[in-house]
């Protein structure tokens, strides 16, 4: 059995096919089937160890991205992405797989061309309220089509679509971690406050909480994920701005947080803030209160729409990045932070909107459609 995965350079796209991967290979050693050969084509490898760690072997393919307007380099990318149909065509006929996994981002739509171009099934992924092009494109030819969002129903054939959530990879999943204070260097007896940014880190998450430090750690414990690129910057104005404060110990920053720092981190943490990317479907399964802080829509249309769906299910709090002042960030994390019933309120309802079976039951498909396309 052999099984292509294919999606955009960016974490959301890349570990929920982590997670899959994870979970084809405990079913197929539950069920004593032989284990699935692997691959993930893209333009690059984007964590070549976790890849590594679960065999699957990477093919490149170039693409570039179409932009929304004019630029020379629409004509560059079309030329890369000419090249890297070429290429996807010669590796997918080598590789023969049974099934293609499309996990959507101008990334995937080589191989997934590729995949048309030879009659392989595809089963395609969204992990936004509204799909991105390649995606929307896909789903013509897509046996399945599995969601994150119920609102994205509406763009695709109702016949082919199942909501199954977002895949996580269970590195991440929540345990209630007994030495997470002391494995962090917290006091048990003052709330924590985890800040995300995304795997590469939030600008502007980063500056208003640098604002908002000295108010913050009066009160509470901040866990801050601040990207690799921005941890020198970040951590070097936290130490002059918290220089005199008798609480600058209670402010802990970290470049990234790998699975088991996410995990004793969410175990620690009351409240969580967060962009409205694939991080929303941890914290929820996490079961936090959160604020989201949504990438303005003329930067990218998918994260505004992420947050306010998934507000209205009561699990967070939504602030507009326009809108974004540390004094109205302090506010309203003090406004939840003293109102617990209403945390809790949110807590349960984060828990319903999350499905922790996600990759499972992507996996199971994937592995139907394969077995059959073996025959």
């Amino acid at each position: 059995m052999k099984i292509l995965f294919t999606g955009g350079g960016s974490g959301g796209h890349f570990y929920p096919i982590i997670a899959i991967a994870e979970e084809l290979r405990r079913i197929a050693k539950e069920e004593r089937i032989l284990d699935p050969q692997l691959y993930f084509m893209s333009t690059d490898k984007y964590n070549a160890r976790a890849l590594y760690d679960q065999d699957i072997i990477f093919k490149r393919a170039f693409a570039g991205k179409r932009r929304r307007y004019k630029s020379i380099l629409n004509v560059l990318d079309l030329v890369k992405t000419g090249t890297g149909i070429v290429q996807a065509v010669w590796e997918v006929f080598k590789i023969y797989p049974d099934v293609v996994f499309g996990k959507g981002g101008y990334a995937s739509f080589p191989a997934l061309i590729a995949a048309k171009i030879f009659g392989i099934p595809v089963i395609i992924h969204e992990s936004d309220s509204s799909p991105g092009r390649v995606n929307v494109w896909a789903a013509r030819f897509a046996r399945r089509i599995a969601i994150s969002y119920p609102e994205a129903a509406k763009y695709f054939p109702e016949e082919k679509v199942a909501l199954t959530g977002n895949p996580i990879r269970k590195g991440i999943m929540p345990i209630r971690q007994e030495g997470a204070f002391e494995f962090l260097r917290l006091d048990r007896d003052v709330p924590v406050i985890l800040f995300l940014g995304g795997s590469q880190g939030s600008q502007k998450i980063n500056e208003v909480l640098i604002d908002a430090l000295p108010e913050l750690v009066e009160n509470f414990q901040v866990i801050h994920q601040t990207g690799k690129k921005n941890f020198q910057e970040v951590t070097s104005t936290a130490s002059v701005i918290l220089e005199k404060s008798p609480y600058k110990n209670r402010y802990k920053p970290f470049d990234y947080l790998n699975d088991l720092g996410m995990q004793m981190a969410s175990s620690a943490a009351s409240l969580a803030v967060s962009r409205a990317g694939s991080s929303i479907f941890e914290i929820a399964l996490w079961g936090l209160p959160s604020i989201i802080i949504p990438i303005p829509e003329e930067i990218s249309h998918d994260q505004l729409k992420n947050a306010f769906n998934y507000a209205r299910t009561g699990s967070c709090i939504v602030i507009e990045e326009n809108n974004l002042s540390h004094n109205i960030l302090v506010s309203e994390i003090e406004r939840l932070m003293k109102n617990l019933e209403l945390r809790q309120r949110m807590s349960v309802q984060a828990k319903e909107f999350s499905k922790p079976d996600a990759a499972e039951k992507i996996s199971r498909e994937i592995m139907a459609i394969a077995l059959s396309h073996e025959k």
